[in-house]
């Protein structure tokens, strides 16, 4: 058995082998240390192998899933190793083999799945001149994504696509995978290495074109990609080592290429909390704020369309379309309809992979007749609506296969039996008819034969050790027929067998497990048949998806008063009584009051909005209601505004708060200065910037240098759609030598002491930050508000007094014009290759000469 084991072990080098044995999952030797010390369970030495103690720990089969899951979050991968050869069948131990390797990015059991995201696996292929390809996909979905960028370009990549393992060559140079651990850095990215031979573009190309039944990629302009075919191939590769098959379900290309989405870089989707707040966790956030779907994969397609908005509008538009016709229309009827219904694209995977339960067939059969029903209320609408209720027709025949051949309540695994529906197959039916009519027939037996024989005190009886039996009394032997045959002798009486009762006992003794496995049997026949619905299954669930996200996005607009934007070729952003969505519901929710809603104009002549005002004021939150209402927009959503006009859009940068990034040796300024950096790199003229407080992590002459030049770059080279917000009120004289920009602060007013926030907008600078106010609602100490208030007040008589004035927005002088001596224009007037030994000693006295008074 060791060495059955150690040769499993050799094909799966670091990763965990689960080997079955009886009801448990057993791990040995470093896989045993590891799992004990990762789960928490007991290490045991038992017997030994080669002269050495076995060490060995194990977890029992029926709640693997809880173990998985807890290595999974760990970054570790589990092979299963199930026993697939019968008991006994022959010497030696029964065969073994893994039928599947659960890593963080092949993941398909529901239980290790969140509904509402998916795990992604990405190949990446470091190719020549500095290329890369990409491939990246989720088995539970049928479609696969390729992409080629700059080796520059990696880690953006990586960050928007949130994989959660990447697999990369074994031959990929030391420092591309140095790279690669440093992209672990806050992500939870588990990294897998392959053979280089896998990462082939000539296999990629042809393992294209068999997992999507075409003869050419030219019909997803993808034929030229021969770096992503490369990851392609692997990615493929190690997607059907870890499944144990082929990935049937998988017949969807797409190829993204830069510029077609709106960038929304790391920092961005971390500001503005899209998916996950500052803090890291998932409280309030858009997308939480956003989901209200009824099902997983609703509420994953809808993330989808927040995190990848495209530039070209006419998504959003058919999106914008379909909401303002749900609106006038039959939304609740759908969403009510689409309530209940299972996740029907990751069981349609399940059923590509084989690996899905009884009860998913049946939740699938019953939304099968759920998206029958949906299709009607569609008929009449036109656009995205339309294309949704054609792909909303079930399978011919699908249904009626799985409620015929699936019990309405089946057991949780078909290793349990009760699965196969009564009247699907008469053999399965007669083995139950034995299993459930056994006393029955005994008893049946038992007066025909007391009967037959004239015997009153016969009895048909059964026990483990001999089967079944006639038990006749002494004093009646000599009634006993000619056809009974001696089983056993006791003291007072014998026991018999007849052909009738033999007979019996061979099905009833075998009955339960040949039913088990002719169940078994008839399930794969089942999963055999459902091989061809694939495609249309798969359809369909985009269909659902699509249509739970879409209702989501009407239910919102009407629940939250949010508006119809408007797409313009003109560039510009015009925004009419914009409010924050998180902020205005979180204050919905506390009763803390009504939202402060404000205006934005920006356009090529007002390109800038340099904003001041105290802290706690609202800046921040202006700004990213900005930004929010871009994003909506752009995704095909309703806008939490009274309207909204947008122009050409191609990215969101955002520069806001300070942090440290101790683990890669940046303190706060040097992160912000590199996130800022970035964003001058990266920013167009069709860009929104959203600067928040820069310079603020270094003295303040420092910062105030480099916040106007910053400025001053945004404004006049990048030409960026702006959002400055600042406290150096220096910066308000901005707006004064740069056409473009414009003065806004955030309105507040004194009350004694005391300080109120208006969190309304206005034109105009501020004319005081409020910050020792701010300081004593905090609750800082009444002895150093009162000594900050004698500070201040110095400082700004100081600076009163002060008649110099720096003027920061003059451009930095041109270096001076060198002046040279006569001994330098002598000297540089020399060629010292064209002079012989004589002439070099010649002109040496002649410049000591010049040099002398």
């Amino acid at each position: 058995m060791m060495a059955q084991y150690l040769g499993i072990k050799h094909q799966h080098p670091g990763t965990l082998v689960f080997y079955r044995m009886g009801d448990f999952y057993e791990l040995f030797y470093e896989d045993a240390e590891k799992a004990a010390r990762l789960l928490d369970i007991t290490l045991t030495r038992r017997g030994q192998s080669a002269g050495q103690p076995v060490t060995m720990a194990g977890v029992p089969f029926h709640s693997v899933e809880t173990y998985l899951a807890r290595l999974i979050r760990l970054g570790e991968s589990v092979a299963i190793c199930e026993q697939v050869g019968e008991v006994g069948a022959g010497k030696g131990p029964v065969e073994r083999k893994v039928v599947r390797v659960v890593t963080p990015g092949t993941l398909t059991d529901t239980a290790l799945l969140n509904d509402k995201s998916e795990a992604l696996l990405l190949a990446v292929h470091q190719g020549p001149r500095n290329r890369l390809g990409l491939a990246w996909m989720a088995v539970t979905q049928g479609a696969m994504q390729l992409a080629e960028c700059t080796g520059d370009e990696l880690e953006a990549w990586v960050a928007r696509i949130g994989p959660s393992e990447l697999v990369y060559s074994a031959e990929v140079t030391p420092a591309f995978e140095a790279r690669l651990k440093d992209l672990r850095m806050g992500l939870p990215l588990s990294l897998t290495l392959r053979p280089a031979f896998q990462f082939d573009a000539g296999l990629g190309h042809r393992k294209l074109l068999e997992q999507l039944a075409a003869v050419s990629l030219g019909a997803w302009d993808a034929d030229a990609l021969s770096q992503a075919h490369a990851a392609a191939a692997a990615l493929l590769a190690y997607a059907e080592h870890t499944q144990g098959r082929a990935l049937t379900h998988v017949q969807a290309l797409r190829v993204q290429r830069e510029g077609e989405l709106i960038d929304l870089p790391a920092t961005t989707r971390r500001n503005l909390e899209l998916v996950q707040t500052l803090r890291g966790d998932d409280g309030p956030t858009l997308f939480k704020l956003l989901d209200s779907c009824m099902s997983g994969m609703g509420s994953r397609a809808l993330k989808g369309w927040l995190l990848e908005p495209r530039r070209d509008r006419a998504e959003a538009v058919a999106r914008h379309e379909a909401i303002a016709a749900l609106r006038e229309g039959p939304w609740q009827a759908l969403r009510d309809r689409l309530k209940g219904l299972s996740d029907v694209e990751r069981i349609t995977a399940r059923i590509a992979l084989r690996q899905v339960r009884p009860r998913e067939l049946v939740g699938l059969a019953q939304s099968l007749e759920g998206a029958g029903a949906l299709a009607p209320l569609l008929q009449a609408h036109q656009g995205l609506l339309a294309a949704i209720g054609e792909d909303l027709t079930p399978p011919q025949g699908c249904a009626v296969l799985l409620s015929q051949a699936l019990l309405p309540e089946p057991a949780a695994l078909v290793r349990d039996g009760g699965v196969i529906a009564p009247g699907h197959d008469a053999e399965l039916d007669e083995l139950r008819a034995i299993q459930e009519n056994a006393d029955g027939f005994l008893l049946k037996l038992e007066a025909q034969e007391r009967e037959r024989t004239g015997i009153a005190n016969l009895r048909v009886q059964f026990n483990k050790v001999h089967g079944f039996y006639i038990e006749v009394t002494q004093g009646q032997l000599d009634k006993v027929p000619a056809d009974y045959r001696r089983r056993q002798t006791l003291k007072n009486a014998e026991r018999f067998i007849t052909p009738e009762l033999k007979a019996f006992e061979d099905k009833a003794l075998s009955a339960q497990e040949r039913a088990l496995a002719r169940e078994k049997w008839l399930y794969e026949q089942l999963l055999d048949a459902l091989q061809p619905h694939v495609p249309a299954l798969s359809r369909l669930a985009r269909a659902l998806a699509s249509l739970d996200a879409l209702c989501a996005l009407t239910e919102r607009s009407l629940t939250l008063e949010w508006s119809r934007p408007v797409f313009t070729r003109e560039p510009g952003i015009e925004i009419v009584r914009g409010r924050h969505p998180v902020v205005e519901a979180r204050l919905a929710e506390t009763s803390s009051g009504a939202f402060i809603p404000n205006d934005t104009r920006l356009s090529p002549r007002q390109r800038m909005q340099v904003i001041t005002g105290p802290n706690m004021g609202g800046k921040s939150t202006y700004m990213r209601q900005v930004a929010l209402i871009c994003l909506l927009a752009a995704m095909g959503s309703y806008v939490p505004a009274q309207a909204c006009r947008l122009g050409p859009l191609d990215a969101i940068h955002t520069r806001i708060g300070a942090a440290d990034d101790l683990a890669n040796a940046q303190s706060t300024f040097m992160l912000e200065m590199t996130e800022a950096a970035q964003i001058l790199h990266a920013a167009t003229p069709h860009s929104l910037v959203l600067m928040d407080e820069i310079g603020r992590g270094t003295s303040t002459f420092d910062g105030l240098a480099l916040a106007s030049g910053i400025a001053a770059f945004l404004h006049d080279r990048t030409q960026a759609y702006t959002l400055f917000a600042t406290h150096y009120f220096e910066l308000t004289e901005f707006p004064a030598r740069h056409h473009a920009a414009v003065n806004w602060h955030v309105s507040a007013t004194e009350s004694g002491r005391d300080v109120v926030f208006l969190h309304e907008l206005q034109p105009g600078p501020a004319s005081r930050s409020y910050g020792i106010q701010v300081a004593r609602l905090a609750g800082m100490p009444a002895a150093v508000v009162n000594h900050a208030r004698h500070a201040l007040a110095a400082l700004e008589e100081q600076q009163a007094q002060s008649r110099e004035q720096v003027d920061l927005f003059a451009p930095p002088p041109e270096a001076p014009v060198a002046v040279h001596s006569a001994v330098e224009a002598a000297l540089a007037a020399l060629d010292p290759d064209a002079l012989s030994p004589r002439e070099a000693l010649d002109a040496l006295y002649q410049l000591k000469k010049q040099l002398q008074p």
